[in-house]
């Protein structure tokens, strides 16, 4: 019950949302058409861009932080089925975002509820992936990047290979969801981010 709560909530689009309420725009039917805050920034602008990506990180923290008061056993796997339910949502057709930012939510989680490590499981990723993003200005690098940092960072330092599992189950995820821009990265037609 508690995992089908957590894919539901993660479920919501607040791009599609946001667009529609505020902007009188669907998101889907321009720039990349995905529902995550790159697209929604892209479209809508900035602040449509920063309060998405805000939203769907609160998915993954919210679903873990709900099912933990409940049934603390399946915090790992509400986790990740909010990240489902941000890739695959069953109120838009299935056709969601990349589950970045529901990912970070996720990390967020297991800092706040599980491990207690904030700097390695969090802060650190956050840092790689702006680090990352500065340098190669590739929003689909930083993601991946920062996420695969987050898997080796809590092999080394949580020794709680439950929450590493699931951190690495969230990588290979997003890493799928971005296979067709890993293709345009190697053939150099990846879009880059010009605000930073």
């Amino acid at each position: 019950m508690f995992i089908l709560l957590a894919y539901l909530f993660g479920s919501i689009p607040f791009a599609l949302v946001i667009g529609k309420v505020f902007y009188k725009t669907d998101v889907r039917n321009y720039g990349s058409g995905n529902l995550g805050g790159s697209n929604a920034g892209r479209v809508l602008g900035k602040k449509a861009g920063v309060a998405v990506t805000l939203l769907d990180a609160l998915k993954g923290f919210i679903a873990m932080g709900l099912t933990a008061l409940f049934a603390k056993e399946y915090i790992l796997i509400a986790g990740v089925a909010a990240c489902i339910g941000h890739c695959f949502p069953i109120f838009a057709g299935f056709k969601g975002g990349k589950a970045v930012a529901t990912s970070f939510g996720f990390l967020l989680g297991v800092s706040v509820l599980i491990t207690h490590q904030y700097f390695y499981n969090l802060i650190l990723p956050i840092g790689i992936f702006f680090l990352v993003l500065y340098l190669c200005k590739m929003v689909s690098v930083s993601s991946i990047t920062a996420l695969l940092s987050a898997v080796l960072l809590s092999l080394i330092f949580n020794h709680n290979y439950q929450v590493t599992l699931g951190i690495f189950t969230l990588w290979v995820i997003v890493t799928i969801r971005h296979h067709e821009n890993i293709k345009r990265v190697i053939t150099h037609t990846e879009r880059k981010v010009t605000w930073i």
